[in-house]
């Protein structure tokens, strides 16, 4: 059970990838974590190693976020452990490669409720407890809250052949710029982290391995972690990992927007 004097992030989607790496970063920063994710053989895995490398202590929830009530059930289990959440990462999350008229329906649904639903129930439901705290607390140590929300470079322009995918990641961005805004002055703050390609086992899931994008490289998983962590403290809005990203990021706003889908379409097909 995770010591009450330290910190706590909740990290989800903590078993590999960004949200792995995010949890490597927490600990090594002195924080307490909740671990989410389905598998909890790696999740103890995770656990052990951020015990014997920082003294960190985790709770282990092993659950399947695409189910409706798993939200529920998280904040069930972090409240029975009398733990307060003072980070919430919403890593968690899938993509489906394809035309959409021929996708499983029952992916493109999960990955709305995943990507959207979930990481959107989270945040109600841990976000009114950090600004009641934000209001009470006098340390520097423990003062405010902030919530880390992963979204991507896809939530910059449509994505033909990951059309959900990228819907999702655009609901992210904006979903926590509004939130951002909303909290100002509270001592809580929300950060949209925007990775482009990173290597994880995200495009072997979705299936997308051949895809041109990743011809142009990618990031690894370490760096956009630590390109979150550094927003997150320093409260920014938004944080594009990568100059590459930044510039393609950057390059939609001045585009027609048929251009931009058509070039995104190409980066798309394999």
């Amino acid at each position: 059970m995770p010591l009450p004097d330290r910190r706590t992030a909740l990290i989800t989607g903590a078993s590999f990838g960004i949200g792995l790496e995010l949890a490597r970063i927490f600990a090594r920063e002195g924080y307490n974590l909740v671990l989410v994710a389905r598998s909890a053989d790696k999740l103890r895995q995770l656990a052990s190693e951020l015990e014997k490398a920082h003294g960190t202590r985790s709770l282990i929830l092993a659950t399947d976020l695409t189910e409706p009530g798993a939200p529920a059930y998280v904040l069930d289990q972090t409240t029975r452990a009398d733990i307060q959440v003072d980070v919430l990462v919403n890593n968690a999350g899938f993509g489906q490669y394809g035309l959409f008229a021929e996708n499983n329906l029952e992916d493109c649904l999960r990955q709305i409720q995943l990507n959207v639903t979930t990481l959107t129930h989270l945040t109600r439901l841990y976000l009114p407890a950090m600004i009641e705290r934000a209001k009470v607390e006098t340390t520097t140590e423990r003062k405010g809250g902030g919530i880390l929300n992963v979204a991507s470079t896809a939530a910059f322009q449509p994505g033909p052949l990951m059309a959900v995918y990228f819907a999702t990641k655009a609901y992210v961005l904006h979903f926590s710029e509004a939130l951002a805004n909303e909290l100002n002055g509270t001592g809580v703050t929300v950060t949209a982290l925007c990775p482009g390609p990173t290597a994880t086992e995200f495009h072997k899931r979705a299936n997308a391995t051949g895809m041109n994008l990743l011809k142009f490289g990618s990031m690894d998983a370490r760096s956009v972690a630590e390109d979150g962590y550094r927003a997150l403290i320093a409260g920014k809005p938004v944080v594009i990992s990568g100059f590459k990203n930044w510039l393609l990021a950057q390059s939609v706003r001045f585009s027609p927007r048929r251009l931009v889908t058509a070039i995104a379409r190409k980066t798309q097909e394999e």
